[in-house]
């Protein structure tokens, strides 16, 4: 399966509908997510280191929002516990069936199971890692704190949540800045004004960032202890919360 290039939004006619994450998406998601996340493949690789300290023996590991597998392939082959296995969830049948191709074609030897589902109606148990890789920007913001506190619940003492997302900045200028320099690197990837804008309507109202104050009041009020960024690059960041 070769990469196709990302240009759906450089047709400059028609107003762009909201963001989906459909089959014309799903065809080019790895060269979107290559050129439009600054660090996202160091945040890939992260996850994997983050698996081998982390993943308890008898356990099980969850990829929230988990599109293409990129953050259960990595889990795959750097966990070193016995007996586990990683549960996939993304509510995008598209998503899901592309990915069943990629886990199919994979060499690693934990199980992976996946499921076509929204991940606030996915039951956590037994977890020692749980990976939401720009996912939660997704969910409405009221419905947050519950799908953070089931992560909580679910995970095993010593287990861990990588929660990435886009974010924003209490500091007007500083905020400007940020998605100044984001859209900076779209361009040096080659989109143009034009993509960038119409990306930029098409998902405004569809990723609703938030701060990364707002982040760890939120994981603390649902029971997290340690809490804190391990990543970030401009308005882009990965948190790590640790239960107990």
């Amino acid at each position: 399966m070769s990469d196709k290039p990302d240009n759906i939004y450089a047709n400059p006619l028609g107003q762009p509908g909201p963001f989906v994450f459909d089959e014309t998406v799903v065809n080019v998601f790895p060269d979107m997510i290559k050129r439009s996340v600054p660090g996202y493949a160091t945040i890939i690789n992260m996850i994997g280191n983050l698996a081998e300290r982390y993943v308890q023996a008898n356990s099980v590991c969850y990829d929230l929002g988990c599109s293409l597998g990129a953050a259960t392939l990595a889990m795959r082959h750097r966990i070193q516990a016995a007996n586990t296995r990683i549960l996939g969830i993304d509510n995008s049948a598209a998503m899901i069936e592309r990915c069943r191709q990629v886990i199919a074609a994979d060499s690693g030897e934990v199980p992976v199971e996946l499921v076509c589902g929204d991940v606030q109606n996915i039951r956590i148990e037994q977890a020692s890692m749980v990976v939401l890789n720009f996912t939660l920007q997704f969910i409405p913001i009221d419905q947050r704190l519950a799908v953070l506190t089931a992560i909580y619940e679910g995970l095993l003492p010593g287990g861990v949540l990588i929660l990435s997302e886009k974010v924003a900045f209490e500091d007007k200028p500083h905020h400007e800045l940020m998605i100044e320099l984001h859209h900076n690197f779209k361009r040096s990837n080659g989109y143009s004004d034009l993509e960038i804008a119409r990306k930029r309507s098409a998902i405004e109202n569809v990723l609703i960032p938030e701060t990364l104050a707002t982040h760890r009041q939120r994981l603390r009020a649902a029971g997290f202890g340690s809490v804190d960024v391990w990543f970030q690059c401009f308005n882009f960041a990965s948190m790590i919360a640790i239960k107990p």
